[in-house]
């Protein structure tokens, strides 16, 4: 079944019409105050709509991010992920990592509703991901098993490719209340954690695709819209992993 270009959840976040692009504060490892009134600042002005999404090709995208570690106050860390949730349920996406609204500090929230047909659902393993937020995450794959989809991302929007990842990882991360979990993750809901933890080190998924897959957003939809690329990977012979 077809899938619009607004519902188009190819990987961690939706592609969007249009993004908005925010300047980051520069390269390098910033000071904790330089986060703090980061995150202070853009809850001040953002309070109650979305805060601007930095493109690729911003600096703040290719800089690991700085740990959390207290740097503002249990209040403002609730806003600033407020914040966040709504910005990442606007652009629309499913995935949205810090330094994508210009902050580079390990945090990201999560969130996927999956709407997608049951055939999609059951060749993607993608499934309802409620809501959560991450702090100072991490992942290793779980098993062998690898799968390659297309992926979009919000920093670089029209875009879609293939990556191939881990069916599954265990994952690491601390949640606002700063409670500690280990948590397992497969299917498509690997890949959402994958990807957005990805970003708090800097890496971009277009770092891990295979590059012959690579599809503005309008010829994936025309051309490569399939349950799994099998298609596409023979067509544009790129690798496609599936086992």
């Amino acid at each position: 079944m077809s899938i619009t270009r607004r519902t188009l959840l190819a990987g961690t976040a939706a592609l969007p019409l249009a993004a908005a692009t925010q300047t980051a504060s520069g390269v390098g490892r910033p000071p904790m105050n330089d986060i703090k009134d980061q995150i202070t600042k853009l809850v001040e002005e953002h309070r109650d709509g979305v805060a601007p999404i930095v493109s690729l090709g911003d600096p703040v995208l290719r800089q690991a991010a700085e740990p959390f570690d207290g740097q503002v106050d249990d209040k403002v860390l609730t806003e600033f992920i407020a914040l966040m949730r709504r910005t990442m349920l606007a652009a629309p996406g499913v995935g949205l990592a810090a330094p994508q609204i210009g902050v580079p500090v390990r945090i990201a929230v999560l969130e996927d509703p999956a709407t997608v047909s049951e055939e999609v659902a059951e060749a993607r393993h993608r499934y309802p991901l409620e809501f959560f937020a991450t702090i100072n995450p991490s992942y290793q794959p779980h098993g062998h098993k690898r799968r390659g989809f297309y992926e979009g991302c919000l920093s670089m929007p029209g875009y879609t490719g293939v990556v191939n990842r881990p069916y599954a990882v265990a994952a690491t991360y601390t949640d606002p209340d700063g409670t500690l979990h280990h948590k397992p993750f497969e299917g498509w809901q690997a890949r959402i954690v994958q990807h957005e933890t990805d970003h708090l080190h800097g890496t971009v998924y277009v770092d891990k695709l295979e590059t012959r897959s690579l599809s503005t957003t309008d010829n994936y939809l025309e051309h490569w819209n399939d349950p799994i690329p099998t298609r596409a990977a023979q067509t544009l012979r790129f690798r496609l992993d599936q086992g």
